[in-house]
């Protein structure tokens, strides 16, 4: 079962960790930060209780830096929370932010310890505001993440079975990250039952918001106690899953000079472990060549099929972002956001900051069309 509390020494961070919507709410989250215990990182003990420091440290963080909306940002975290966040960071090999994998990967624990992992049953470990949608749409992400379970696999035994040159395995391989890839299409579907759309710009975006490409925060951050000089780290982004960097790298996919820039920075927001799948997928034979170099008809077909579902879970992302982001502007814009006001931190005006960018800073719409399209253009 997943541990979902640190030892004893770090009771201080965890109380506040359990209680970021309401101290946020209160505009206390600040001040309880400033009182809170330095505490070393040394009782820390095995990679889970790392992850699990790292997601508190990482969401009490964002609280810290997002409580006053991104008109009321800071210019310094302060030393009891920059220290220990620092080191965890470093011993984990990931940086100093909210990321995708504290975010939604070590962010879920099951209701019933030996129930399903169905959405019903799940629960996060820790909260921001956005209540119901927040949870929502973490764990949608989770079920995305779950749906490309056997995708993965297929990826393993798809590159065994080029080097082996057993076409059978082969086909196999392709048809299960082809079922896989629909599968997550089908799990992103359900967005829409567990998200508000103005819930989730209003309020939720901005706790994912980084301090780099964010006008917000043109400065970056300056980590008290680490570094005099300011850093700059991208916002938390779906483009930091292992998932569709694998997709590609298998597939053979070619992203516009732009989009890989901005991908391959993503990597370096991996546990490194994945970062390493993704690179040694990348080393492997291609499984292009080897499918164009076989003429076989039936793997032309199924290379295809992975190709095809691929580019429609792309189209259909677009689609979603457009009803959370471009939507909800326009209609946050109009002033019909009261629900923003009532639960979130932004008093009157909608954010404006990240208003055409992802929350890792990306220019949304260019971006995820051109990665779609170039994903089309994969095809053989």
């Amino acid at each position: 079962s997943t541990k979902t509390e640190l030892p004893a020494p770090y009771g201080p961070w965890m109380e506040i960790a359990h209680d970021l919507p309401q101290l946020i709410a209160s505009h206390q989250l600040r001040s309880q930060v400033h009182q809170m215990p330095q505490l070393s990182t040394r009782h820390l003990r095995g990679r889970e209780e790392l992850h699990l420091a790292h997601l508190v440290l990482s969401f009490i963080t964002m609280s810290y830096l997002w409580q006053e909306g991104e008109e009321g940002t800071v210019k310094v975290l302060p030393r009891n929370l920059a220290v220990p966040f620092w080191e965890v960071s470093q011993a984990l090999g990931l940086p100093p932010i909210l990321s995708h994998a504290d975010f939604v990967l070590a962010n879920w624990r099951r209701k019933n310890p030996n129930g399903p992992l169905e959405i019903e049953n799940l629960d996060t470990i820790i909260s921001l505001p956005g209540g119901e949608s927040l949870r929502g749409f973490i764990l949608v992400t989770l079920l995305v993440e779950k749906a490309a379970v056997p995708g993965i696999k297929a990826i393993v035994q798809a590159i065994r079975a080029i080097v082996q040159l057993d076409e059978e395995t082969l086909h196999k391989a392709l048809r299960e990250l082809a079922e896989a890839i629909k599968d997550m299409s089908e799990a992103l579907k359900r967005m829409h039952d567990y998200v508000d759309p103005a819930v989730f710009y209003a309020v939720i975006r901005i706790f994912l918001s980084g301090w780099k490409d964010n006008p917000a925060m043109p400065d970056g951050l300056i980590y008290e106690g680490v570094s005099d000089e300011p850093m700059a780290y991208s916002g938390g982004s779906a483009a930091q899953s292992t998932v569709l960097h694998a997709f590609d790298e298998l597939l053979g996919i070619r992203h516009s000079q732009e989009s890989t820039a901005f991908l391959h920075r993503m990597r370096d927001y991996m546990p490194p472990a994945h970062r390493a799948f993704v690179e040694e997928i990348h080393r492997a034979p291609s499984l292009k060549q080897h499918v164009l170099s076989s003429g076989d008809a039936r793997l032309c077909a199924a290379f295809n099929q992975c190709v095809s579902a691929l580019a429609n879970f792309r189209s259909y992302h677009i689609t979603i972002v457009t009803k959370y982001i471009a939507v909800a502007a326009a209609k946050a814009k109009a002033g019909r956001a009261e629900v923003g006001e009532r639960v979130g931190p932004s008093v009157g005006k909608p954010p404006s900051a990240l208003e055409a960018k992802g929350t890792g800073g990306s220019h949304i719409f260019s971006f995820l069309k051109s990665v779609r399209d170039s994903t089309r253009e994969g095809m053989i």
